[in-house]
């Protein structure tokens, strides 16, 4: 697949790949259905630069998101590697609106990261957490006690800012 390429050129940086796929996504160039597939088989940090381009397409266009995106990106937010759990956050966040009745799943996995030792895993499942939040769903029930809880073990004032401040607009 051409992504697979991308990603094994050593001629091509990073930041370089993640746009690239971005735009193919945006463009509809690959599906993101495509994206998931490749990315599934991948390690390491082909699997982050994936998952961080389906990230910026998100930002960029939330709506591109499928059923299956969400799925994918709960199950990797349980990964081992850092970048990995941090970006698939970050698309959580980005899509989480989309599918406010499918999120128990990433929201457990979320509250799990939240307790990670990496300061950006952290933030990130703060920023998703509180996109969930915003929604006002069944879920508040759960997440809003997590969140106190959080912010009572929280060291980083940045993060513990990114919970007060959702919980503040509520």
């Amino acid at each position: 697949m051409i992504v697979t390429k991308l990603l094994n050129d050593n001629q091509i940086k990073p930041k370089e790949k993640t746009e690239t796929i971005s735009k193919w996504i945006l463009e509809k160039s690959i599906s993101i259905d495509e994206l998931i597939s490749c990315a599934g088989s991948l390690k390491g940090p082909a699997k982050a630069t994936s998952i961080e381009a389906l990230e910026c397409a998100t930002k960029a266009n939330p709506e591109i998101a499928t059923l299956s995106c969400l799925e994918f990106i709960t199950d990797t937010l349980t990964d081992k590697v850092p970048r990995i759990k941090w970006e698939s956050a970050r698309v959580i966040g980005n899509i989480a609106h989309l599918y406010p009745d499918k999120l128990e799943h990433a929201m457990k996995n979320l509250l799990i990261n939240s307790e990670h030792q990496g300061t950006v895993v952290r933030w990130s499942a703060a920023f998703a957490l509180c996109q969930i939040l915003k929604l006002n769903t069944k879920l508040n029930c759960t997440l809003l006690p997590a969140i106190d809880a959080i912010c009572k073990r929280e060291e980083k004032t940045s993060i513990r800012k990114i919970y007060i401040n959702a919980i503040k607009k509520k």
